[in-house]
């Protein structure tokens, strides 16, 4: 495990518990009607988020699934965009278009969340192909979950990377739950998921998910794979999410025992214990830490809030967009 000085120590925790205290605004605005329709959180995994975007350049591009907030807060986006577009509104990262499941930030190279089950892999490939053609220096990051694994894009989208010898990192967040279906019930080669990658002739390895630094190493090695050899890499980081698939999920077919073992692994209480036994953060940086990100929830509340909702004239403006 490599070692971390102390200006990371506080920007993985500090990023981490961003995204924990955001998502959980975020639940509590569901259940009081201001954020509507579907809303996925990523509470319990935010170590992969921040671990492995962490490792990115600037030119490097980032592209997940409908479990999206974490993924955008770590590469960058303004929590008070994110909010106002969970809200509908008009100040939201996509006017209020995009909604919870489709966050999206150009600058940032976040190409957005996709609801569609895999179907953004091919997207990945297409991003890769073009950084190759391009020949730009950049990768793609590509996220989904085990559930992907079983549709065909993933090994249609497998295939053209390792054949093509494409930058992408294909980033597997096994956290063993397909809505309410366990992986071991969907997938007959569920304990070597990763392991798909060797019929593709693709480096592949699987690491635990809920160590900030075992993520930000494992990561960290596969890019350098990527830009040094310009082929795929895969990562299978075991995770679990610690609420439902979904608000509407009250995740009853999961043994209360099984949740308290994994929340036992909780990344950011690991992490905090890891920071303060090697002399990286005090209790005081950490209460400090946790008093920045209020802050930061709270403006971007308020500002979610005071935002407009979007006039009825302009919602087809953009949906098929064209520069004529």
């Amino acid at each position: 495990m490599s070692n971390i000085d102390k200006e990371t120590a506080r920007s993985y925790l500090l990023e981490m518990s961003k995204i924990r205290h955001f998502e959980e605004a975020c639940g509590r605005m569901y259940m009081q009607g201001k954020i509507k329709g579907f809303l996925h959180l990523y509470i319990g995994e935010e170590a992969i988020a921040v671990g492995a975007i962490s490792q990115l350049t600037n030119q490097d591009y980032v592209i997940t699934h409908y479990r999206d907030h974490g993924h955008a807060l770590a590469r960058g986006m303004d929590p008070n965009k994110i909010m106002a577009e969970l809200y509908g509104k008009k100040g939201g990262s996509s006017r209020g278009k995009g909604g919870s499941m489709h966050l999206f930030d150009k600058k940032l190279n976040f190409m957005g969340g996709y609801a569609i089950v895999g179907g953004h892999l091919p997207i990945a490939i297409g991003l890769g192909l073009a950084l190759k053609k391009q020949k730009k220096d950049g990768i793609v990051l590509c996220f989904f979950g085990d559930g992907a694994v079983n549709e065909g894009e993933f090994h249609e989208s497998m295939n053209l990377a390792a054949l093509w010898n494409l930058p992408v990192l294909f980033y597997l967040e096994n956290n063993q739950y397909g809505m309410g279906t366990h992986v071991k019930k969907s997938s007959a080669a569920a304990d070597i998921l990763y392991k798909f990658a060797d019929l593709y002739g693709m480096p592949a390895t699987r690491i635990d998910g809920m160590d900030v630094l075992t993520v930000q190493d494992s990561a960290k090695e596969a890019i350098n794979k990527i830009r040094t050899n310009g082929g795929p890499v895969l990562i299978e980081a075991m995770t679990y999410r610690f609420k439902g698939h979904s608000m509407a999920d009250p995740a009853s077919y999961r043994e209360d025992s099984e949740v308290k073992q994994w929340e036992d692994k909780d990344p950011i209480l690991l992490f905090k214990e890891y920071v303060k036994e090697n002399n990286l953060l005090t209790d005081i940086d950490i209460s400090n830490i946790e008093n920045e990100v209020k802050v930061i929830i709270q403006n971007c509340l308020k500002f979610a809030e005071n935002s407009p909702l979007p006039d009825m004239s302009v919602a087809m403006d953009k949906i098929y967009y064209s520069d004529n």
